[in-house]
């Protein structure tokens, strides 16, 4: 069955409540329909409303791995960063494990999401700003690291994922316009793999503790400043830069697969200042994450590999981005690093 259609149980309300100090009675728990990894819903109680989270992402919904994220995120509160840290139940825990599933309560934040499209160039300085900000103060409340190569795709792995991914495009029945469009795209993309593969990156460095996954769906605004980072599952340790990069790329990319260099180059302006990072760094980044892009399927093996097409509505722009980035790339460079 394809996940997109499965429907998920009603999460353990009066259960998890009852670990908690005056909680209020439950009023009502609606799911939160953006997100594609874990569950969320708003519950609504007689003392107010709470963000309830179900971790389902095997890959960081163990207890061990929720607790770090707890103690880092009520750690970065501290030095003022907008987050929201779980609420400690009655026993001091923030992590409540029902029916051998992993659940937190979290205060709910008033807000909105905000694209760069809804960015001016002051709130994009502010952006920029925002994540350095981040990364230094995670330096500073996680633990100590063993820096590790970062090893960067394999084109003649891809080579291998693009045909797999063409018979099963064009095996798909009945096809449509998305179908045309996929194959189009992994033709385009072998090509330019074939006259790009002598600039694969070698293996990086320089890795710090990150968000891991800086977008807007997981930044709240109230207004014109940030009100809270939201999700941090993927909190690990890589190449800081490259997380201020592909920030950038899914924040200010437009429909066409057209980056906004105008807000790019403030963001990464800001950005450099407050992670202390200079261009050079960045640099390297925008090489790496460009050929990440060129070698990235992730949407359509959601699509014809694991039969969900929740991801399919980013697909025309993140597609056409890699042929544009790779067209303009000394510009894109030069945004970043000016």
């Amino acid at each position: 069955m394809p996940r997109s259609s499965a429907t998920p149980p009603a999460p353990p309300v009066s259960a998890l409540l009852r670990r908690y100090d005056d909680p209020g009675e439950p009023l009502s728990c609606v799911p939160v329909t953006q997100g594609l990894l874990n569950r969320g819903y708003r519950l609504a109680t007689t003392r107010g409303a709470y963000f309830l989270k179900q971790h389902l992402d095997a890959p960081t919904a163990d207890r061990a791995t929720i607790v770090r994220q707890h103690r880092a995120t009520q750690r970065l509160h501290q030095l003022g960063v907008p987050v929201a840290p779980p609420l400690p139940d009655a026993g001091g825990d923030t992590v409540a494990e029902i029916g051998g599933r992993c659940y937190a309560l979290h205060p709910w934040v008033e807000g909105r999401h905000r694209g760069g499209d809804q960015l001016t160039t002051a709130g994009s300085r502010r952006l920029g700003a925002l994540l350095g900000l981040v990364h230094t103060c995670l330096e500073q409340v996680m633990e100590p690291h063993t820096d590790r190569g970062h090893r960067s795709a394999d084109p003649e792995e891809t080579l291998r994922l693009i045909d797999q991914l063409l018979a099963l495009s064009r095996g798909r029945r009945p096809r449509d316009a998305f179908d045309e469009l996929a194959e189009h795209r992994l033709l385009e993309r072998r090509r330019l793999l074939a006259d790009h593969a002598h600039r694969r990156p070698p293996q990086a460095g320089a890795g710090g503790w990150v968000h891991g996954d800086f977008h807007p769906l997981n930044l709240l605004y109230r207004g014109a400043e940030p009100a809270a980072i939201l999700d941090w599952d993927r909190l690990g340790v890589q190449p800081r830069a490259e997380e201020a990069v592909r920030a950038a790329v899914i924040f200010f990319v437009g429909p066409a697969g057209e980056l906004d260099l105008a807000k790019v180059r403030a963001y990464a302006r800001a950005y450099r200042r407050a992670a202390g990072a200079d261009a050079a760094e960045l640099a390297a980044a925008v090489h790496r994450v460009w050929w990440e892009r060129l070698n990235d399927f992730w949407i359509l093996r959601w699509r014809y590999q694991l039969h969900d097409g929740r991801a399919d509505p980013q697909f025309p722009a993140v597609s056409a981005l890699a042929v544009w980035w790779t067209r303009e790339y000394e510009a894109v460079r030069d945004a970043f690093t000016g």
